[in-house]
């Protein structure tokens, strides 16, 4: 049988100043300056701040007693000073170079090619991937042009196309695989009987080498010890990136990255800013709210309707000025906290000085939720006198040595490295003896924790690690 009930719920409604606070603290010093330039585009009320007009934020207030409905608000919530002082030259932004995929289209522009194979190719480029593998069967793909480009071809001239594309720089792109990228490197240098043993051993023995199974190779191909070290050395040196050659960072053609922070050391204290960088200081304009108030009262037909529109641009021109105001004292608090907890790394810049450290801890140091400091965390960055760190950075777990010093897994991960650099390459160190010589060393680690810190640190197994 059904029934039906009323149930009262008790829900928290976000209020448009929490939702604008919200989107705002999130952004990067980039998206900031865009946000605000959007902001002021599609609101005439509000204004930049003229450096030079001493009466910029007296021009803040704005009555409109006029108007029914319309509250009398503060001037001090109708102007905002974004930020500290101006960015110095030396913090400018990273510069990025030429996107991976705009690069291949400029080599084809180049090319002796007819209007049809010249889209084709563009399609071609358009699915090589970041890393610079075409990893698409020819098939599917010369149905995918016929689909979506009402170009009939054949797979034959798919790989056709290919094939110049694959004579593009960086060497390499286009590859189907591994073996067929490794390969197209290899061709191009310069041949030696290393060089040429090395093409051997990709075209014959690839499964073996790749499994570094180094007996068979030297039993199939019947070669020395040192043909087969100078032949790896070879194919070592090759990338098995070839897309990575070209910085695509991030993915975005126009990705920088620009520190949110500055910390430096004077007198022997820390010192902590907000650069600006092109962050306009804003204020509501009385003059355009005073006109559109004007030419509301000459109306009287549409005098609602105007007010009302007035009455909304000032009320989101005040509610974006106070989130740039609460957007500052939450990535100012949280940075001051951050610096308070790893105060010996911003001193020293050692990395086995960082504290482990969660969002908790800096949430409970600045009152803040868990939500709010992970979205202060994500995407800023901070210069200091070692460099520059994203935030997340200096957030790790920890763990307790046989001591019951609690140490970063940032710095289990130091040790972690620092033992497979120095291990015999050609007996390299499993798993389990990874975890005894931490334990040697004073940290107890489950062989599992070893393996996924090994993994995140992107070092192979020790098979893939054995040499010759």
């Amino acid at each position: 049988m059904l029934r039906q009930s009323l149930q009262q719920k008790q829900l928290q409604k976000l209020s448009p100043l929490q939702i604008q606070t919200i989107k705002i603290i999130e952004l990067p010093i980039l998206g900031l300056a865009q946000r605000i330039q959007k902001e002021m585009e599609e609101n005439p009320v509000l204004d930049e701040v003229a450096e030079d007009n001493p009466e910029s934020e007296s021009q803040a207030n704005v009555s409109l007693s006029e108007y029914s409905g319309a509250d009398p608000t503060p001037s001090y919530k109708l102007f905002v000073n974004n930020q500290g002082k101006d960015l110095k030259p030396q913090y400018n932004t990273f510069s990025v170079k030429e996107s991976f995929h705009q690069s291949l289209l400029d080599q084809l522009g180049f090319c002796s090619l007819d209007e049809r194979k010249r889209q084709i190719a563009e399609f071609i480029i358009g699915m090589i991937d970041d890393d610079g593998y075409l990893r698409r069967d020819l098939e599917s793909l010369s149905d995918d042009i016929a689909f979506r480009l009402s170009i009939e071809t054949t797979p034959e001239e798919v790989e056709e196309i290919l094939f110049i594309i694959q004579g593009f720089d960086p060497t390499g792109v286009g590859a189907r695989d591994l073996r067929e990228c490794l390969l197209l490197q290899i061709e191009d240098k310069k041949e030696t009987p290393s060089v040429k043993l090395a093409r051997t051993i990709l075209e014959d023995c690839f499964e073996p080498f790749s499994k570094r199974h180094f007996q068979k190779i030297l039993q199939k191909l019947d070669i020395t010890e040192e043909q087969l070290k100078e032949a790896t050395a070879e194919i070592t040196k090759l990338n098995p990136r070839p897309g990575g050659q070209i910085d695509d960072s991030y993915t975005e053609q126009a990705q920088q990255v620009v520190p949110d922070f500055v910390v430096e050391i004077h007198d022997g204290e820390l010192e902590m800013t907000m650069p600006r960088f092109s962050i306009p200081e804003l204020r509501v304009n009385r003059e355009y709210a005073n006109v559109l108030m004007e030419a509301a009262n000459t109306s009287p037909l549409h005098k609602k309707e105007a007010a009302a529109f007035v009455k909304q641009k000032l009320d989101n021109a005040k509610w974006f000025i106070e989130a740039l105001k609460q957007r500052q004292n939450t990535l100012q608090s949280t940075m001051n906290a951050i610096i308070d907890f790893q105060h010996d790394f911003f001193m020293e810049g050692d990395e086995a000085k960082l504290k482990p450290m969660v969002l908790k801890n800096i949430a409970e140091k600045t009152g803040l939720d868990i939500s709010t400091v992970s979205r202060v965390v994500s995407s800023k960055y901070v210069q200091t006198n070692f460099g520059i760190y994203p935030l997340k950075y200096f957030f790790s777990e920890g763990l307790v040595t046989s001591d019951g010093e609690e140490v970063s897994t940032r710095a289990i991960k130091n040790i972690l490295t620092q033992c497979v650099d120095e291990e015999d390459k050609r007996n390299p160190l499993t798993d389990e003896e990874l975890v005894s010589v931490l334990k040697q060393k004073g940290y107890q680690v489950a062989r599992r924790t070893v393996a996924k810190y090994r993994d995140q640190l992107d070092i192979p197994i020790a098979r893939m690690r054995k040499e010759i």
